[in-house]
């Protein structure tokens, strides 16, 4: 079977997901490079092994850069870092007004909490600069290299994180201008109300278009080991819990060759695994990707990958 459905030009996102050295990369970017063909593509990169520029031989980075050599298709490695370090930049000062009207810290300490990294902030931070690019317009589809499982379901779940971010911020903000309303009669919003309005009009964004299957899809990428398939079966049962829907599955370096004893082998402790998917999932599109001899790295590799991936 071949992937289906990621040319309907209604689907936006595309995100691929897996145990960490299952292809995630090379499917991911094999896509990118087959939809590119119809579509302004953008592929993007969260996980912090960024490892999209060593797959294409090509150096991406921070920042928006066009692929050489393919018509249509850019990339990007987020570094959450620099993005959350932008945001802070951005918004210093009416972070530092939150944190001034609506708490006892002095200057001082302000300052230190200020210059503290938030636990799970990498994944708000990425989901964050993905959205943005979508708002901007500039690109019709948008593929994303996700890291290994569990940063995967961290990035999922970041709008939630976010979410209760606010809902304690605005907490705070809701005592301050109950004080000052009860002694001047009024409250104005100012740019920190602003600021805390338009995080949560971001977090809105961001699960409705999750929760959109017409907008965005989840692809699982695996191999055919124990491991793999396992790991693979808790990704699809907590994207399940978290309302995601997925519609296939990419089952990647599966031997087709028994021309020797070593093929035969692993070919015979593959079955087993690939029954167990059928068996577990026989409502999925199942793609099968062959096991190529050499690794998928560069545009003729990848061209080979993106003809396995849509059976061209």
């Amino acid at each position: 079977m071949a992937l289906a459905g990621l040319d309907n030009p209604n689907l936006k996102l595309i995100l691929f997901g897996g145990k960490g050295g299952v292809g995630k990369t090379s499917c991911a970017t094999a896509t990118a490079i087959q939809l590119a063909k119809k579509y302004k593509t953008l592929i993007i990169s969260t996980d912090p092994a960024h490892s999209i520029s060593d797959c294409l031989g090509q150096d991406i980075g921070n920042g928006i850069h066009a692929v050489d050599g393919i018509e249509n298709l850019a990339a990007t490695e987020i570094v959450a870092e620099q993005a959350y370090a932008d945001f802070k930049k951005e918004n210093e000062t009416e972070l530092k007004n939150l944190l001034d009207t609506s708490t006892n810290l002095d200057v001082e300490d302000i300052d230190d909490i200020m210059r503290l990294t938030i636990p799970g902030i990498d994944e708000v931070m990425s989901f964050k600069m993905i959205t943005d690019y979508m708002e901007e317009g500039r690109f019709e589809k948008y593929i994303v290299d996700t890291a290994p499982t569990g940063h995967a379901l961290r990035l999922i779940s970041s709008p939630a994180m976010l979410d209760q971010w606010i809902k304690v911020a605005a907490k705070m903000r809701w005592k301050y201008r109950y004080i000052l309303t009860s002694f001047a009669g009024s409250y104005k919003q100012d740019k920190t109300d602003t600021l805390l309005i338009n995080l949560k009009k971001t977090v809105k964004r961001i699960e409705s278009l999750l929760r959109d299957a017409s907008q965005c899809e989840f692809i699982p990428v695996c191999i055919p080991e124990s491991m793999a398939v396992s790991e693979t079966m808790r990704l699809i049962a907590n994207l399940h819990e978290s309302n995601l829907i997925v519609k296939q599955i990419i089952i990647n370096n599966v031997m087709e060759s028994d021309g020797c004893s070593f093929c035969i082998a692993r070919k015979s402790a593959q079955t087993a695994h690939l029954e167990k998917i059928s068996t577990t999932y026989p409502h999925l599109n199942r793609v099968i990707v062959p096991l190529f001899a050499n690794e998928v790295k560069g545009l003729e590799k990848l061209d080979q990958m993106r003809t396995s991936l849509f059976c061209l």
